[in-house]
């Protein structure tokens, strides 16, 4: 019996909140024993062994939980509407053995600017199954979006329908992106569909746009495309989405984009794939022609639970307050400051210990804002310890930086006891061979 099957199993110590912190933790973790009592082991390793080998941080993806979520999505659309096709929103996790993955499991891929679609056709991915997207494509992109022989553009606007009058010389599929006016509930930084978005056309518009591809004797138009937002935990919103895309008209395909949120911490609750699944298909068999085509765009549903950033503890204080600092922050989790989201740690060292100090866990970064979790919940933290922070696969290495010269952390993927590095650690020579310009001076 694999983790995922026995998590309902997993330990419990008294004093602590792990029976709750398996449903966050990638799908195959488990308790291992280590010099230090229980410890964490993600697809069958422990981290304490994955962070000595690899460094820290370090990003850890569970590949097998990983695509088995993929599945769930690609089996369970088809399984209720046959003439459909599930995109990857690679802005989530663009890196080369994601985009390989999402080949190797039957998901075509959205890119949003020249260095997804490189990464994407570098890893393999069949031209055929990219759709670009983006609300300013400029000509060099729309150029090597063409000259790749991209699947699907999704069209913006009236100033790339310009650009393309301009560019094309062989016929190509388009999407248009609409405005649904569908107010998502979430953070506003990932609300997308409401009508003062600077993504699409309002429906007025929509219709103008429309018919000016439609005249066009290179121009394929396909039909619609809207994304009302991210980690929306509402399965109606989608539903509505869906009835309001059905109003621009009538046409072969319907892309209702993705943003199916995850559960990131104890007290959310997310909705199954399995629900959302039934709420978009409802909607579609109530609202859509009954032989069009749906297309969705999952991101970060897909990829958030596989993934954990580990860390090492660096310094404890006991100050104003406990300060936990690991040796990370900001530079490589920047989704904290930018969406307030909170995240839950665990020391993978000490499993089983009680949780009995309330701590301030905080990066390296020089930004009093540089706070991972606020008061959290853990065993007096040692320094040398091995921090996880949980569900962490979504957005991480996306935006990771340089903040003070941090360097981008390592991705490995793990798999029945097996790691393979899919993206090694950026070097202090990565970092200055920028400026090699000014070094030469």
């Amino acid at each position: 019996m694999n983790a995922h099957q026995d998590q309902q199993h997993q330990p419990s110590p008294e004093g602590t909140r792990l029976g709750e912190l398996w449903s966050i933790l990638p799908e195959e973790s488990s308790r291992v024993d280590g010099p230090e009592g229980g410890e964490l082991a993600i697809g069958g390793i422990p981290v304490t062994r994955l962070v000595e080998e690899y460094g820290t941080p370090l990003q850890i993806f569970d590949e097998a939980g990983l695509r088995r979520q993929v599945r769930r999505f690609v089996d369970g659309l088809h399984e209720r509407w046959p003439d459909s096709e599930v995109l990857f929103a690679s802005k989530s996790l663009p890196v080369v053995g994601m985009y390989a993955l999402a080949q190797e499991e039957g998901l075509s891929v959205d890119v949003a600017g020249g260095g997804e679609l490189q990464l994407a056709l570098a890893a393999g991915v069949d031209p055929a199954r990219l759709h670009f997207h983006g609300n300013a494509k400029s000509d060099a992109e729309l150029r090597m979006a063409l000259d790749a022989g991209i699947g699907t553009i999704i069209v913006d606007n009236d100033d790339e329908i310009t650009r393309l009058e301009r560019l094309l010389t062989k016929p190509q599929k388009l999407l248009l992106r609409v405005i649904p006016g569908v107010d998502a509930k979430t953070h506003a930084s990932q609300a997308t569909g409401g009508l003062d978005s600077k993504f699409g056309l309002p429906m007025d518009q929509a219709a103008q746009a429309i018919a000016r591809m439609q005249a066009h004797p290179l121009m394929e138009f396909e039909g619609v495309h809207l994304h009302i937002g991210s980690q929306i935990l509402d399965t109606e919103q989608f539903a509505e989405a869906v009835e309001k895309i059905s109003t621009v008209g009538t046409f072969d395909t319907y892309d209702v984009g993705g943003g199916l949120g995850v559960k990131y911490t104890y007290d959310e609750v997310a909705p199954s794939v399995e629900s959302y699944l039934d709420a978009i298909v409802e909607a579609a068999r109530a609202n859509l022609p009954e032989g069009a085509r749906i297309m969705i765009e999952p991101g970060r549903s897909l990829v958030a639970r596989a993934g954990v950033s580990a860390y090492r503890v660096v310094t404890v204080k006991h100050t104003g307050k406990t300060f936990v600092a690991v040796d990370g922050g900001l530079a490589d989790l920047i989704d904290i400051a930018l969406t307030e989201q909170r995240y839950e740690p665990v020391l993978a060292n000490r499993l089983d210990e009680a949780w009995i100090e309330t701590a301030q866990v905080v990066g390296r970064q020089c930004e009093s804002g540089d706070l991972l979790v606020d008061r959290a919940q853990l065993p007096p933290a040692r320094v040398g310890d091995v921090l996880v922070m949980a569900t962490t696969g979504a957005y991480s290495y996306t935006l990771a930086n340089n903040y003070n010269g941090a360097l981008k952390p390592a991705i490995v993927f793990v798999r029945d006891g097996e790691a393979r590095l899919v993206a090694r650690r950026e070097t202090y020579e990565d970092l200055l061979a920028l400026h090699a310009p000014a070094l030469a001076g």
